[in-house]
């Protein structure tokens, strides 16, 4: 790697995000490491995003500003900072969160003493629009295990996916496939990661997630916060709604047929075969997909019924539509 090269990149994904980027992108401007390039895909904002990234990227050499002609949807956008990256290390960034000065330094330090470590990420905090704490976040996984099959059973635990947002050996990312189109797609990229390497969890509140009405979970998840609480009356209805987080992530697939719930366990068993694993983890990890996903089974069969709802009321429209026939 040249010296030219940067240790880190950051990718920072952005729709209409003038409420809250720039203090985003203070935090990280201010880190102690500051060996890394910022790159900024902006998905064709109409605020005032661009003008905001413009200015920055003026101030600040280390910054990269792109702009997209049209929207491509979450998921493309997020692996277009990526796929335009050049660091060692790579970690993804909102546009709406705020990190500690010294994050990226903690994480990046133990990148560099543990090989078997792929990605670095802190604990968080969630706080609100005016950046007030609101609670902690209290969900802890046994991500740091040696064997890649009980990293993946605790990847499939319930949880929010903020290990994203750590910093990730790029090799690592380059190892599989592309953030997919379809809700839950942050979840099973961790888990896939998960059967690559360990996770380093940096016993520190150091990263602080933004909650607010703007947001995807506000939009399709709204008990996101008491579900971070390890909620006793935990049930299906908590879950958020995987029909427009897919059209979320790709705006294309809006009125398309969709199986959400079937395609999160198709992406959850294809992960198990991407990898080389012994035939004992590989099973392993299938009867981990059975016994953490035990119970949603009512799913896969709304995901049927939604299919057939929209069949009929198609039809019903185009029998009104068409002229009658008089003899």
């Amino acid at each position: 790697m040249s010296s030219s090269q940067p240790r880190l990149s950051i990718g920072l994904p952005v729709y209409n995000g003038e409420k809250f980027l720039k203090e985003a992108i203070d935090s990280l401007l201010v880190q102690t490491f500051e060996d890394f390039e910022l790159i900024i895909s902006d998905n064709a904002s109409t605020d005032k995003t661009e003008e905001i990234c413009r200015a920055y990227a003026v101030q600040d050499q280390r910054i990269r500003y792109y702009r997209n002609q049209k929207n491509i949807g979450c998921a493309r956008n997020f692996n277009r900072t990526f796929e335009l990256s050049a660091g060692e290390y790579f970690k993804w960034a909102a546009y709406d969160d705020l990190h500690a000065p010294d994050f990226l330094m903690k994480c990046v330090e133990v990148l560099d003493k543990d090989p078997t470590v792929i990605l670095c990420h802190s604990q968080v905090s969630f706080i609100d629009e005016q950046g007030k704490f609101l609670q902690n976040y209290n969900i802890k996984l046994k991500t740091d295990l040696v064997q890649p099959h009980k990293r993946f059973h605790e990847l499939l635990t319930k949880h929010l996916c903020y290990q994203c947002y750590g910093v990730i050996r790029a090799s690592a990312i380059k190892a599989i496939p592309p953030m997919g189109s379809y809700g839950l797609a942050d979840g099973i990229l961790l888990s896939r990661l998960g059967l690559l390497g360990r996770f380093y969890e940096i016993p520190e509140y150091l990263f602080f997630a933004r909650s607010h009405p703007q947001q995807s979970m506000s939009m399709f998840f709204p008990d996101y916060l008491s579900f971070t609480n390890n909620n006793p009356k935990y049930s299906l209805k908590m879950l958020p709604d995987f029909y427009s987080y897919t059209v979320w992530f790709d705006s294309a697939k809006n009125g398309q047929v969709l199986f959400p719930h079937w395609r999160i366990l198709w992406e959850y068993a294809l992960s198990v075969w991407l990898f080389k694993l012994s035939l004992y983890e590989r099973l392993c990890c299938h009867i981990s997909i059975y016994q953490q996903l035990k119970g949603t089974e009512s799913l896969l069969l709304k995901d049927f019924l939604k299919v057939l709802q929209g069949l009929w009321k198609n039809w019903q429209r185009v029998a009104i539509q068409e002229p009658q026939i008089t003899l």
